[in-house]
């Protein structure tokens, strides 16, 4: 489906560019839900939970049975849940200021 916009001279036409405004622009997302997984060592495959709220992909873990230490995604398995223990995946875009 294609749409086009004609002008019939109703419309004013702006001859001064238009400004870029300064300040700060917030933008709020909603995150998005992708995928449900648990959250295991990739060694001894005990249960690792959160305690510090939502992290990301690239944060660090450690195993509390085996001390093993790595990032968040190598602990996410994504495979059907076989454990009560579940974690929720979403994505969502960081705030950014716009830039002046």
């Amino acid at each position: 489906m294609g749409l086009q916009r004609s002008s019939d001279g109703s419309d004013p036409l702006r001859s001064e560019r238009i400004a870029h405004v300064a300040g700060d622009e917030e933008r709020r997302v909603t995150p998005s839900r992708v995928a449900e997984g648990t959250l295991a060592c990739p060694d001894c495959d005990a249960p690792v939970a959160l305690t510090a709220g939502p992290i990301s992909p690239a944060d660090r873990l450690n195993c509390p049975f085996c001390g093993r230490d790595g990032s968040a995604r190598e602990f996410l398995s994504l495979a059907r849940p076989t454990r009560p223990q579940r974690v929720v995946v979403k994505i969502s875009l960081r705030s950014r200021a716009s830039r002046a």
